[in-house]
């Protein structure tokens, strides 16, 4: 018997979000249990907080933060590079 994965996939409910879920729907295995969540609702947020979500789409598998997903998003020395905040 194999092992159940649990995917999680936190979304906004836009077009790149879709495309992310099209994709996993796509590559899951049948012992794959996909999830998708809506970033919308507070306890989908606090656990795309918890988990190190910045951004989305993000996947999570078995409760950890796919590599593709993590460290992104904008950062506040980034910006400022950029001119934000420079009159």
């Amino acid at each position: 018997m194999s092992t159940k994965r649990t995917i999680e996939i936190f979304s906004a409910g836009c077009p790149a979000c879709q495309e992310t879920i099209d994709l996993v729907n796509r590559v899951a295995c049948p012992s794959c249990e996909v999830r998708v969540l809506d970033m919308n609702e507070p306890d989908t947020a606090a656990r795309a907080k918890a988990l190190g979500v910045r951004s989305v789409p993000a996947v999570a598998i078995d409760g950890r933060l796919a590599g593709c997903c993590a460290g992104r998003g904008p950062e506040e020395s980034t910006l400022r590079a950029a001119g934000l905040g420079a009159a």
